[in-house]
């Protein structure tokens, strides 16, 4: 029994894989466009529930894979400082609903806006006036017409060749998701510092420390007055050990640094007896106690196999510290 013989696929994995991304961004392009007014008023929306005196919470809700992406939604949120936490649908059918206060906002995904599972809680939101958001690409569909406000999805082609697994219409919900948080994350001017809390472990809770989080403070630092000679900056550069001696004047201020670079080229038999002012590097490099500790690092770090070991802290105009790259590596800044 013979065959017809099956029609040979020239197109590589990668070839599909340009496709499926051109698809989705083509999907992304639309929603960008499709943009208006309903995003301004969901955004309006979180915003004064989050400063009102009831301190509600932004619920997301969502089942199949537009409940995966409401979880990451509500993750965002939270991470960004949006009060917010995912509540399955099935499950607030089962008694969960009771997580969800007259004072919260609802956000429902589903891109049909037809799933029965969406019922119950869409009814909930409307028997108790809890403010419903729609995230549909059907504005006419149940969820739609139920909605105090509705972000509507572009109708954009599935990247899955035969149009049924979301992905054009999931990884629009994702990014409409990021561009709620960060809308929300600028109206509140969420700091560097606040972000930070939200993040006080791993790599990124590392990379939002302050200079001031790792400094060596001002009390412990290696200090010599301008009058001094050599021989009392070699003598506190030994006692303080932090390869670099910083001197002042009178008043406190920071007039220069004497460093192990600085020893070396000045190395001559009455290097004891001269003054320190004679030695020292009068411009050494500074950062603000304010900054990043990962601006340190880049500083520090700019010129490959020239690396400085410190810089001077300082607080406006003020000595406040010194950083050491030791000090950042150890921290897991490098």
């Amino acid at each position: 029994m013979s065959t017809a013989p099956k029609t040979a696929n020239t197109n590589t994995a990668k070839d599909h894989a340009r496709t499926v991304l051109q698809t989705e961004i083509d999907g992304l392009q639309a929603l960008m466009d499709a943009l208006d007014g309903s995003f301004d008023q969901a955004v309006d929306r979180v915003h004064e529930m989050k400063n009102n005196a009831s301190h509600g919470r932004f619920i997301i809700a969502g089942i199949g894979k537009s409940g995966h992406v409401g979880r990451k939604i509500a993750a965002t949120l939270a991470s960004t400082g949006t009060p917010s936490y995912f509540v399955h649908p099935g499950e607030a059918s089962h008694g969960d609903m009771g997580m969800i206060t007259e004072h919260d906002i609802v956000l429902m995904l589903s891109n049909s806006g037809e799933n029965s599972e969406l019922t119950d809680l869409i009814h909930y939101t409307r028997r108790y006036d809890i403010t419903l958001i729609a995230m549909t690409s059907n504005a006419d569909s149940t969820l739609g017409q139920h909605a105090d406000i509705t972000l509507l999805l572009p109708k954009a082609p599935e990247a899955c060749p035969n149009g049924l697994a979301p992905t054009t219409s999931t990884t629009m919900m994702i990014a409409l998701g990021d561009a709620l948080a960060v809308a929300l994350l600028h109206r509140m001017g969420l700091t560097p510092e606040q972000y930070k809390v939200f993040h006080p472990g791993g790599k990124l809770g590392q990379r939002l420390m302050s200079v001031s989080d790792i400094m060596i403070a001002q009390d412990d630092l290696p200090l010599v007055k301008e009058d001094a000679k050599m021989d009392q900056a070699i003598l506190t550069l030994s006692e303080k050990n932090l390869g670099a001696v910083l001197v002042i004047n009178a008043n406190g201020d920071l007039l220069g640094m004497v460093t192990d670079g600085d020893l070396k080229r000045h190395m001559a038999p009455d290097l004891m007896e001269k003054p320190v002012k004679d030695v020292m590097s009068t411009n050494p490099k500074t950062i603000q106690a304010s900054a990043l500790a990962v601006e340190a690092v880049k500083i520090m770090t700019q010129t490959p196999g020239k690396y400085i070991s410190s810089l001077i802290v300082m607080d406006k105009n003020k000595l406040a510290g010194m950083i050491r790259l030791q000090d950042c590596i150890q921290a897991g800044l490098l």
